[in-house]
Formats: structure tokens, C-alpha cells, sequence
């Protein structure tokens, strides 16, 4: 009898939460008071919590918002280990680790020698995580302005397990691939591998230069930070949407799906989780910034370009 991965049911539940929660927001619907107050507080983080009253023992779990950087620390080392073992198997053919190969049987149920021969497009992928974790990570420390915003203790617990999984997520795709036989390693490589690095470098870029404009409402010409204020954002795709850097987020993902042929059911659960996250959180954005900025222009969409 077939049996559901527990990877699947894993990013099943966590995206079928955000699109509840995304739709609890969205269509205003109200919960009993102190539930309604927990999930305001779990939802929302820096500006988009500085608007709502909360009672003074919410307070207690706030956390800095400049703690984002650590979760791409953490993923540049862990991602980084993954990627390393990852290399020896395929270039010195050494077997990953057991303990590694316990948790991918156990997040799969597959065989051990699923994990025998890697395919190429999971060493890309798993190239392609690391450099996003290494380029978010000098991101936050050297580019982004943060103000004094917080978030909640259980975000910041799930923001620092959420790369430890899906590294591991990158793994457990290659056990559902199809074998690749005898053809040489890099004889794999294919027209999907070109496109969703192209994808995967064109939204990065647009990740890139939307925290720079955000950036750079901050500072001035030399870079020195003037203010802590929030001011609308404009210019590039900010004409277009309030958040592009969270679309971006999502074309960043979606890259990495084309990068194994669209064919991981997997990864496909982690595209719609990133999808809905980053909606709820675009959707807060777009809402503060309009009852914020008067002249704040309507034809813009929160997320994805005249739609969302």
C-alpha cells in the first residue's frame, strides 16, 4: 500500500495554515477576543504590528526584527554542510552520512539507496539554496535598514527550523526522481536546469534591488542611515505591487521547481506554503501602507501584479 511522504504532510499542514490565516485577514473575519489577539500577534511583524494595541503580556515574546539575519546564518551553515556532503557523494562517491540517510527514510519512507546516486538537479538546487541564504544573510547585515520593529518568539523559532527542513526537503526530491541510469553526472544537465537558473538569477536581482529602494529611504547619498521612518515606497516594481521583494521570494522558489522538471509534488507543497506566506505578509504591507499614506496609489496590487 502507497503511503503519503510525511515531508508532503509537513508542507501541506504548514501551507494549509497560511491559507487559512490568509483568509481569516483577507476577508476580515473575526475570532473569539483572545484568539483573535494571539493570532494577530502570530501573523504580523515590524510595521505592520506597531498599529495594533496589544495587552502588556504579548510583550513579553517580542523579538527584534534584526533577528532575520539569523535564519540565513543558519541556513548558509546548515545548507552549506548539506551541499558539502552532497559534493563528496557525487565527486569522491561516498555515501551521505547515516544519520543524514535515517532522516531523509524517515521524512520519505523510501530505501536507503534511494539516496545512492544524487541527481544533478538536486546538487543545483541545493547550489542555488545556499547562494540565497549567503546573499539574504549580507542582505541583513549590510544593505537592509531595519527600524525597531519586532516579531513574535514562535516566528523567530520557526524562522530559524524552516531552512533546517527544507534543506532537508531538497534531499528527500531526489528519492521521487526518476533514475538516472548510466548517464554521466553532468551529461544530466538539461534545458530545464538552464531555464530556472535564468528564473532563479532574474528574481534574485529583483529581490535585490527592491531592499535597496527600501534601503535607500533611509539613508542618504553616502549610505549613512538618516531615519527609522516608515515612507512609501516608490520606483522599479513598487509601482506595481507594495512587496515585490516577496514576489520575488516566490519566483525564487519557482525556479527551483522548474529546476527538477516541475515533476516534485514536494516541492510543489513548499511553492504553495511560500506562496501563501508571503501573501499574508505582502497583504499586511499593503494594508498599512494605504491607511498610512493618504496619497498611497490605488491601482497598486499587494503582491502579484493586477491580481493580488
Amino acid at each position: 500500500m502507497h503511503t503519503i511522504a510525511i515531508v508532503n504532510i509537513i508542507w501541506f499542514l504548514l501551507a494549509l495554515c497560511f491559507i487559512v490565516a490568509f483568509c481569516l485577514y483577507k476577508f476580515s473575519l473575526k475570532l473569539p477576543n483572545r484568539l483573535e489577539d494571539v493570532f494577530q500577534d502570530l501573523i504580523r511583524y515590524g510595521k505592520t504590528k506597531e498599529h495594533i494595541k496589544r495587552p502588556s503580556w504579548q510583550l513579553v515574546f517580542d523579538v527584534s526584527k534584526r533577528c532575520f539575519s539569523h535564519f540565513y546564518a543558519v541556513s548558509v551553515m546548515w545548507n552549506g554542510l548539506l551541499l558539502l556532503f552532497s559534493i563528496r557523494s557525487v565527486v569522491m562517491r561516498e555515501t551521505l552520512p547515516d544519520w543524514l540517510i535515517d532522516a531523509l527514510r524517515c521524512l520519505t519512507g523510501s530505501p536507503r539507496d534511494a539516496w545512492n546516486e544524487l541527481h544533478l538537479s538536486i546538487l543545483l538546487i541545493q547550489v542555488l539554496l545556499w547562494v540565497h541564504s549567503f546573499r539574504r544573510l549580507l542582505e541583513c547585515l549590510f544593505v537592509s535598514v531595519f527600524s525597531n520593529g519586532v516579531i513574535h518568539i514562535v516566528q523567530y523559532a520557526f524562522g530559524l527550523g524552516y531552512y533546517v527542513l527544507l534543506g532537508l526537503t531538497v534531499l528527500c526530491i531526489n528519492a521521487s526522481l526518476p533514475q538516472s541510469g548510466a548517464v554521466p553526472f553532468f551529461k544530466q544537465l538539461t534545458w530545464y536546469h538552464v531555464i530556472g537558473t535564468l528564473v532563479f538569477i532574474w528574481a534574485s536581482l529583483l529581490q535585490h534591488s527592491s531592499l535597496s529602494l527600501l534601503a535607500k529611504m533611509r539613508t542618504d547619498n553616502s549610505g549613512k542611515v538618516e531615519t527609522l521612518a516608515h515612507k512609501m515606497p516608490r520606483g522599479g516594481w513598487f509601482e506595481l505591487v507594495s512587496c515585490p521583494h516577496y514576489l520575488a521570494e516566490l519566483l525564487i522558489y519557482v525556479a527551483m521547481s522548474v529546476c527538477c522538471g516541475c515533476s516534485s509534488l514536494t516541492w510543489w507543497l513548499v511553492v504553495l506554503y511560500v506562496l501563501y506566506n508571503q501573501a499574508l505578509a505582502a497583504q499586511l504591507c499593503h494594508d498599512y501602507y494605504r491607511s498610512k499614506f493618504e496619497t498611497y496609489p490605488r491601482q497598486r496590487k499587494a503582491f502579484i501584479p493586477f491580481v493580488l
